[in-house]
């Protein structure tokens, strides 16, 4: 099967962008909208969707599955056609003047199936960049630094479909940063990772986005990375935008703060009357102890406190427990990722 990317079979002229003083942003939707069948078993995939993300930013992109991410990506990148609506690459309309638009961007979508087995891992950097109409030789230099930052280097001159889920995973990424498009689409982009490379694969995104002034936006469903390397978070439901904001303003708009307390005094009678009158999130043994962590605010901690002294429980010790992102998702879709 051929690999799964965007980019355009030949070149154009020059680009139809608006006026740089204008500064058009990287990437502008508005009203798209995508449905799949007719009359009554029709089914809207994306649903009137719009947002804008500026040059330079790296936008995550969240929602359970279903909620109509993939085909908002693939509409925007041509893959689908939608029914209704716009999108904008650095001003340049995709549906109207495609070839124009993909000069700017790449993409890396259904994970390791975006090179080409047969090829080498550096053969696959030089041919990628060759059909985006750059010599490879003027990027030897990047493709050097990206090989060895991944942890590729030694296997440069593998062909990849010798190489390990992961090791194909970190060339498929490698190949959409070593172009020169403006605007990337990351789709899952540690899958199969181990922690480490996860984190390597993080912190060369971020390095490469600063450097370079590009705009990433990342799909994926490991919440670490979307904390880690995004600006700003965008979460789909149903085919429609239900928030769009900073990771910090999600996290002290939506996700409550918890506070937990730990004691080997905790029977299952006592549990069940702190869960009856809190909202207890988690109960988790610790060291003969058991660790209950309850969604609330600081006076619903203080009753928190009153009950276990009135139950008689010697408490081991008291903190607070800091919301996360997946508590963001979960409270908005009522969904787990």
């Amino acid at each position: 099967m051929p690999p799964q990317r965007t980019r355009p079979r030949e070149s154009t002229g020059a680009s139809a962008s608006t006026d740089a003083s204008e500064s058009p942003p990287a990437l502008a939707v508005e009203g798209l909208t995508k449905r799949f069948g007719s009359g009554a078993d029709a089914v809207t995939a994306v649903d009137d969707v719009s947002f804008t993300i500026d040059r330079g930013s790296v936008v995550g992109l969240l929602g359970p599955n279903g909620a109509g991410k993939t085909t908002t990506i693939k509409s925007i990148l041509g893959l689908v056609l939608p029914d209704a609506g716009s999108a904008r690459v650095r001003g340049i309309d995709v549906h109207a003047n495609p070839r124009t638009a993909y000069r700017h961007v790449d993409a890396m979508l259904e994970g390791a199936r975006n090179d080409y087995w047969r090829l080498t891992v550096r053969e696959n950097l030089r041919y990628f960049a060759t059909i985006k109409g750059v010599k490879p030789r003027s990027l030897t230099d990047r493709h050097e630094r990206l090989l060895e930052k991944l942890d590729l280097l030694e296997k440069a001159d593998e062909p990849v479909r010798s190489l390990s889920r992961g090791m194909k995973q970190k060339v498929s990424l490698a190949s959409v940063l070593a172009s020169e498009a403006d605007v990337v689409f990351l789709d899952e982009p540690t899958l199969g990772l181990d922690v480490e490379s996860s984190l390597t694969l993080r912190r060369e995104l971020r390095r490469i986005v600063e450097e370079r002034d590009l705009t990433a936006v990342v799909s994926s469903h490991d919440m670490d990375v979307i904390e880690d390397v995004c600006d700003r978070v965008i979460v789909m439901n149903e085919g429609r935008v239900i928030a769009d904001d900073s990771v910090s303003a999600l996290l002290r708009r939506y996700a409550a703060t918890g506070f937990s307390v730990t004691s080997a005094d905790f029977t299952d009678d006592l549990l069940d009357d702190l869960r009856a009158r809190f909202d207890v999130v988690e109960t988790t043994a610790v060291d003969g102890a058991t660790r209950v962590e309850v969604a609330t605010d600081s006076d619903g901690f203080y009753r928190l406190l009153d009950r276990c002294r009135e139950r008689g429980v010697t408490l081991e010790a008291v903190g607070t427990v800091e919301p996360d992102l997946e508590d963001v998702f979960v409270e908005l879709t009522g969904r787990e990722r």
